[in-house]
């Protein structure tokens, strides 16, 4: 009797066991249907695929992973597990819809050689405010009154490579761009201050995106110790700026000039991160852009002769240049913007950017979980055939119509948009109106591809030769376009 008990209680015992393992098998099923991490692989621990990312193009790392699990797939690069994001909806849902669930995010690195308070750092009330002030600088109506300024610099720097020598078109454009961005903060600046920004911004920018060891002699020592340099000689810019109490159009001016509602204005470390922020944002970004145009246009002659066609008709109205670009002519070059458009798409120099989850966030069944990277891939999007098709084919026609919404997003998305977008644009235009007007260009080599650092640009940075035209070729290059 007592053995017949004992094994009814251990079938019981067993039954429950079951039960309980059925139960959690279940719920485990139903949350992982519902809360899964999306497909991937995390390759090694702590190295993650960071070696398989850059021991080859990262658009082929990319472009591989999204053929093989889809357009949201999760990896593990720089030490950190991210999630890749391939579809305009998810871009949007990151950048646009959802923006509140993910921060911006960069190595600590780089926030100490641009400085913490930089407005791409940062979310809420603080980035809003300093958001307004630095596009209310850049507004089309005071940019409208740069772009003299901006074709004096542009004529200056072509006249310069014009002399027989190879020119190293990449570093050439991070010159001018910088001029550019200088004359966009602070006006017009001495000579001595401006060469001082110069030097020590260049070690800054060598040593951004080196190892971060402060070790003495090493590039980001270098670039620390130059960081310091800027401070000082912006806290001296400031100080002048101050005692003239002059009201200012320009971004110094409106961050110095700015109050919250509390009438409390900005300080020095918050003016000067930002500025320096903005430096790095209009830079490498505007060269690189540049350089691929140069290239586009010398690799499609019959493309590059109806951007000289439709700009000889403005030079001729300038009466042969002698007259100054106007702010309405740069509004009016409809097959000059379309190259611009495409050079844009095909190069893609924001290939991606770095979110990072605040929270557990759940997108299309999959969990993205708190603390990890986040990254739209704007190149796998600019590159899908299924929203520009023949993707690899520069064709500026395609813009004859605009694109789809959330799939051509070369400045960004978003509340973290470029804010310095039509800057940029302008400054695209007054150097393409100078150069297929008055010169010609040779790239020097045959060797093709891309170079990463960070930004994509041509191989060896598009080394040319430029010659200024003469007055008999530019009858005869007219002649041409108009034959056409």
């Amino acid at each position: 009797m007592e053995e017949r008990e004992g094994i009814i209680i251990l079938l019981h015992v067993f039954v429950f066991l079951v039960a309980l393992i059925c139960y959690i098998f279940v719920r485990r099923n139903q949350r992982d249907s519902t809360n899964k991490l999306p497909p991937g692989s995390l390759g090694w621990p702590y190295i993650g695929e960071t070696l398989q990312l850059y021991s080859q193009d990262p658009n082929v790392f990319f472009a591989t992973k999204q053929k093989r699990y889809g357009e949201i797939f999760k990896t593990h690069i720089l030490g950190c597990p991210s999630i890749m994001l391939a579809s305009p909806e998810a871009a949007r849902f990151v950048l646009v819809t959802q923006a509140h669930l993910f921060k911006p995010t960069y190595p600590k690195s780089k926030e100490t050689l641009i400085g913490p308070l930089a407005l791409f750092f940062h979310q809420g009330e603080y980035h809003t405010r300093l958001r307004k002030l630095v596009q209310g600088s850049l507004s089309l109506d005071n940019l409208r009154s740069l772009v003299p300024d901006i074709e004096s610099m542009v004529v200056s720097a072509l006249d310069s490579w014009a002399d027989g020598r190879i020119v190293h078109t990449f570093h050439e454009m991070k010159r001018l761009s910088f001029e550019v961005g200088i004359l966009a903060i602070f006006g017009h600046l001495e000579a001595s201050q401006k060469e001082q920004l110069k030097q020590n911004y260049s070690i800054v920018d060598k040593g951004y995106n080196s190892f971060p060891t402060k070790l003495p002699g090493t590039p980001f020592k270098k670039a620390y110790l130059a960081r310091k340099r800027l401070q000082k000689i912006l806290s001296e810019i400031i100080s002048e700026r101050k005692e003239k109490r002059a009201t200012e159009k320009y971004l110094l001016g409106c961050l110095m000039n700015s109050k919250d509602d509390n009438g409390k204005t900005l300080s020095e470390d918050q003016i000067a991160d930002n500025i320096i922020g903005v430096l790095f944002a209009a830079q490498d970004t505007t060269a690189s852009a540049l350089t691929w145009i140069l290239k586009y246009l010398h690799d499609h002659p019959k493309l590059l002769e109806s951007v000289k066609a439709e700009q000889k008709v403005i030079y001729q109205f300038n009466d042969d240049g002698h007259l100054k670009l106007t702010w309405a002519q740069t509004r009016n070059m409809p097959i000059t913007y379309k190259v611009i458009l495409e050079s844009l798409r095909m190069a893609s120099i924001i290939s991606f950017t770095f979110r990072e989850a605040v929270t557990d966030v759940e997108y299309k069944g999959y969990r993205i979980p708190k603390g990890w990277k986040v990254m739209p891939l704007f190149r796998n999007i600019h590159h899908n055939p299924e929203f520009f098709p023949n993707p690899q084919q520069f064709d500026p026609s395609r813009f004859e119509v605009a694109p789809k919404p959330n799939t051509f997003m070369p400045f960004g998305s978003g509340v973290h948009a470029c804010p310095g977008n039509e800057l940029a644009k302008l400054e695209m235009l007054i150097m393409i109106h100078h150069l297929v007007t008055k010169y010609r260009w040779e790239v020097e080599g045959s060797e093709s591809g891309i170079q990463y650092g960070p930004f994509p640009v041509p191989m060896h940075g598009l080394p040319a030769r430029f010659q200024k035209e003469s007055i008999q070729e530019k009858g005869e290059v007219c002649g041409a376009c108009y034959d056409t």
